[in-house]
């Protein structure tokens, strides 16, 4: 670098790139090869790491390839949702491509709030293709950091067109209403909360023997309201609720929100990428109905984190609810800068990742991918099934979550904390990672398949490692 007027000959942050990039590469490809296959188990959290994060503000660095490494560390001793056996919660993948495409999106640190050429128009392409990959007649969207984000943003719009004056005004004396299904993620809450509509005017839509929205209810809930002076805002179906993956009966629900003019959403961040696939696609009939969907392409399209994707099917909805006239962002002959239909101003290029991720495999591979999932979560409950210890707590998966339970022999343990416990043992073994949840009051496991990197024998470790663990605490072990 040449020498300035203040004497400086290089930046204070420069070093020796092509070293620098060499060791990280190294340590990427290490990484890619060890998600290959399970691990035998997860590496404690060691003295070494500890000792590491809990050091002063440095005055000096110790250089790049050193600091790689030690974060190198962190991560190994840190639960990866891209390992093959993490079965918890629901997950990301860290798809390859996608990596590659984050950290060159990173370097050149693409701003989306406002004019970006090519990459809004790499954006939009992405939007457009993911309406068609689930069949959604998207007319505009936006890339989120997940799925509370995209919930918010879709109730945003929805209460604009339902109650345009409280953009301005607020909500006083509007009493507004929003649905969502008994089992709908707690982001519904959430998004009424920040939205000042309040959880208390969230109703809870009760669930069907398939753990499915009732249509019935819904109906007689709205008219009540209505009939009560309250403004119903939006309903919002899940497409793969968290707990045990239930598609709720979009098709019907969007039949009553149009009978009462009512927006819907249809909150899809983890299941809706399986309307693509021939094996699922029946879950999803009336999905072209509604108002707007969302998903997180950082759980079933593999995408590492944060890429939340919400389609809209009504132009102008996001214009409508987000636009602002600002002194530094002079808009002229009707443009719209990006950040007019986003509640986020700085904006990172989220959707480079999935745009070279679905240029480098093809739509269909990964339309293969969640099926095979799908079939694994299939198989998963008939090895439940099959075994004499264990209970399936749902018929059917509707999708790749297979709620299921240790059940002793002796009558008198309580299934319920025994359970609990297992899930504890079972994280603390490390060979697998689930987590716990309750089902209608029983305590079980709940592990969620949504990783290509997942096969069989993965699924055979879960269902031995809970057997091994179940049978051990019975006895007292």
């Amino acid at each position: 670098m040449a020498s300035d007027s203040l004497g400086g000959t290089s930046s204070p942050l420069s070093h020796d790139r092509e070293d620098s990039l060499e060791h990280g590469l190294k340590l990427l490809g290490d990484t890619w090869q060890g998600l290959d296959s399970a691990r035998p188990d997860q590496p404690p959290v060691s003295v070494i790491t500890r000792e590491l994060l809990e050091e002063p503000l440095p005055a000096r660095g110790v250089g790049v390839s050193q600091a790689l490494d030690e974060a190198n560390h962190v991560l190994n001793e840190s639960i990866a949702q891209s390992r093959p056996r993490y079965f918890g919660y629901v997950g990301s993948s860290g798809l390859e491509s996608a990596v590659l495409a984050d950290a060159l999106a990173s370097s050149h640190d693409v701003n989306l709030a406002a004019e970006s050429e090519a990459a809004l128009l790499a954006e939009r392409q992405t939007l457009r293709w993911m309406g068609e990959f689930i069949s959604f007649p998207a007319t505009d969207g936006a890339f989120t950091s997940g799925g509370m984000l995209s919930n918010l943003t879709a109730l945003m719009a929805a209460r604009t067109r339902a109650l345009p004056e409280a953009r301005i005004s607020g909500l006083e004396g509007m009493r507004p209403t929003v649905y969502a299904s008994a089992e709908a993620h707690a982001s519904v809450e959430r998004a009424a909360e920040v939205l000042g509509i309040g959880r208390g005017n969230v109703r809870a839509v009760p669930i069907d023997s398939d753990r499915r929205m009732r249509v019935d209810a819904l109906r007689d809930l709205i008219e009540a309201d209505v009939d009560d002076g309250m403004h119903p805002v939006a309903v919002v179906a899940t497409a793969g609720t968290t707990l045990t993956g239930a598609v709720d009966p979009i098709g019907r629900v969007a039949g009553v929100c149009s009978d009462f003019g009512v927006w819907l959403h249809v909150d899809g961040a983890y299941g809706l990428p399986a309307a693509s696939t021939q094996r699922a696609r029946h879950l999803f009939v009336g999905l072209e109905l509604a108002d707007s969907v969302s998903l997180d392409a950082h759980k079933w399209m593999f995408i590492p984190k944060a890429c939340g994707v919400l389609l809209v099917r009504h132009p102008g909805s996001l214009l409508a609810a987000f636009r602002h006239d600002s002194t530094y962002m002079i808009e002229e002959d009707g443009y719209s800068h990006p950040v007019e239909t986003t509640l986020e101003y700085s904006r990172p290029f989220r959707s480079l990742k999935l745009w070279t991720a679905l240029r480098s495999h093809g739509a269909d591979a990964f339309r293969d991918a969640i099926t095979y999932n799908l079939e694994l979560a299939a198989v998963l409950a008939d090895r439940v099934r099959a075994h004499p210890r264990l209970e399936l707590l749902v018929p059917q998966p509707q999708l790749s979550t297979v709620p299921f339970r240790y059940v002793p022999v002796d009558t008198s343990i309580d299934v319920n904390a025994l359970n609990m416990k297992l899930a504890r043992r079972m994280q603390a073994d490390g060979r697998v990672y689930v987590t716990s949840a309750t089902v209608d009051g029983r305590a079980c496991l709940r592990p969620c398949i949504v990783n290509f990197r997942t096969t069989e024998s993965d699924i055979d470790v879960l269902v031995d490692t809970a057997v091994e663990w179940g049978t051990r605490l019975e006895s007292g072990g």
